[in-house]
């Protein structure tokens, strides 16, 4: 069987296998969400003041809230296989309409805080093992514990205060300057301005856990036979660490990131609290008050969707990273 064949058969059957999985999540968040108490009527209700209970059940009716359990987890899971999310009663639009609207600030804090952290974390992980036990690597090894240890809502406060209010040099929130109908590169730029102190928030943690794995890791193959061998042949040390060393130290950093999606996902909720970054976390904050379950669903439905493509992208990487790996 070709490579290419192989990779596509490969991708076909992670594409089935992910069917059960989506289903059983969906199913999952479905009764979760449904075991805390009080709904959509419930939040309304409150905020008119008073309600009727005449009223609580026509609410209750019009967001089919009325029906048995069985049968709007029936309703639900049905509508999701045709891409219909439902309808959020605190936004008056579609879920998937507002998902969609979200997901672009998301998808761009998340990407560039992986991109950040990964490469920083193994740039600092290898600057470490260049001399064990130096003052570098004891430095690097203890930025790494401090960020590692240090909550992400903090990190996000003392960047503002710093950074922001005393010095000036960024935004304190939002993703673009208010009013200014910035179009072109001016608008690229303005985003990217407001984009640092998120970003950099939201990879502090993870640069610290990437640092960390690749230091190990970077030790671990160095004590290699393949390593001594390398070395017999008069190989270089430049040479052996960065075409040999290096790439199959990295696997287990791209597997942590591939894994560590998901939580990155649930960082971001945090972040965009602090930074006012409107995405997904923001929306799944503020709907989680409003008992907005259907667009809760719908997030946690899509995040699932994120961590199985993200992870199935891992894969591919590999046989990128060692060709001795192959898909199929």
């Amino acid at each position: 069987m070709s490579a290419g064949r192989g990779r596509a058969s490969y991708l076909l059957r992670r594409l089935l296998q992910a069917v059960p999985v989506l289903l059983t999540i969906v199913v999952l968040n479905f009764f979760m969400l449904h075991l805390a108490p009080g709904d959509a009527a419930d939040v309304l209700a409150g905020e008119a003041g008073s309600a009727s209970p005449e009223y609580m059940a026509q609410l209750r009716a019009r967001f089919g809230l009325d029906r048995p359990l069985g049968t709007q987890l029936v309703l639900y899971v049905t509508n999701v296989l045709t891409l219909n999310l439902g309808f959020s009663f605190r936004h008056s639009m579609p879920v998937l309409d507002l998902i969609l609207a979200r997901l672009g600030p998301t998808l761009l804090l998340m990407g560039v805080a992986l991109v950040l952290s990964v490469s920083a974390g193994i740039g600092l992980g290898l600057l470490a093992t260049v001399r064990v036990h130096s003052w570098r690597d004891t430095l690097i090894s203890v930025l790494a514990l401090v960020s590692y240890a240090t909550p992400l809502f903090w990190i996000g406060l003392m960047l503002i205060v710093v950074f922001s209010l005393r010095l000036g040099w960024f935004p304190t929130s939002g993703m673009e300057t208010v009013a200014a109908f910035y179009g072109g590169w001016r608008r690229v730029l303005d985003i990217a301005h407001h984009l640092v102190l998120p970003a950099l928030t939201l990879s502090l943690f993870y640069m610290a856990l990437y640092t960390r794995l690749m230091r190990a890791a970077i030790l671990e193959q160095a004590g290699m036979d393949y390593v001594a061998t390398a070395r017999a042949k008069g190989l270089s040390e430049r040479r052996i660490v960065l075409a040999h060393v290096l790439r199959n130290a990295i696997l287990p950093v791209v597997t942590m990131a591939g894994v560590q999606v998901g939580s990155l996902l649930g960082g971001s909720i945090v972040v965009e609290s602090v930074f006012a970054w409107p995405g997904l976390g923001l929306l799944a904050f503020q709907s989680l008050f409003a008992r907005d379950l259907n667009l809760l669903m719908g997030i946690f439905l899509l995040s699932t969707c994120l961590v199985i493509a993200v992870n199935l992208a891992v894969d591919f990487t590999y046989t990128l990273l060692d060709p001795r790996i192959h898909l199929g």
